[in-house]
């Protein structure tokens, strides 16, 4: 491997670890939670892995294993976690196909068919996580509709697009700064 490509491998490295740092802190200390059990909105906790998903398929799958690990450690509920173990499904799919058509965001119809696309999957991955609970006789208020459809499914999408919007508007500033040219707003992605 040339010296090039390594310093280009040390510097995804270092930028997939500060991701990873910043998914795990955020559930950890945002002054920003709602907690509406079995559903909790921690605002900007899908920042890190939005810009891990812009980066590439192997730096979001790492950042969003992150995420999870920021959720358990800050002592969320298991239900809570395991929530945030299924966005690895929209993670992986969301980076994937910004693999194959990397220009799909440089459009505004793009942009809101991605975030849609992907807080829609994420909703219903929440939502299938927070049924097995749901039918394992986990004490809920209100019923399966209003609680795992309403407030889960379609709580986790608005959740999902607001946090993916906030992740657009910092991700150009963010990534001229740190000369990240990879990724859908770049140069073609490699991992």
């Amino acid at each position: 491997m040339t010296s090039s490509k390594n310093a280009v491998s040390i510097r995804k490295m270092c930028v997939a670890a500060l991701l990873c740092a910043v998914a795990i802190l955020i559930p950890m200390v945002s002054p920003i939670k709602i907690q509406i059990p079995p559903m909790s909105f921690t605002l900007g906790s899908h920042i890190a892995i939005f810009f891990a998903m812009f980066l590439s398929p192997g730096i979001a799958l790492a950042v969003e294993l992150g995420a999870t690990l920021g959720f358990f450690l800050a002592g969320f509920p298991p239900v809570v976690v395991l929530r945030a173990l299924s966005q690895v499904v929209f993670v992986a799919l969301g980076a994937y196909m910004l693999t194959k058509k990397p220009s799909i965001l440089d459009r505004a119809s793009g942009v809101l068919w991605f975030g849609v696309a992907t807080g829609v999957l994420h909703g219903v991955m929440e939502a299938v996580v927070v049924t097995a609970f749901w039918f394992s006789g986990m004490t809920m208020e209100g019923t399966f509709v209003s609680t795992v459809l309403g407030l889960v499914g379609v709580g986790t999408l608005v959740h999902s697009l607001v946090d993916y919007y906030l992740a657009l508007l910092f991700w150009r500033p963010v990534s001229r700064a740190a000369k990240l040219t990879v990724g859908a707003f770049g140069a073609p992605r490699d991992s």
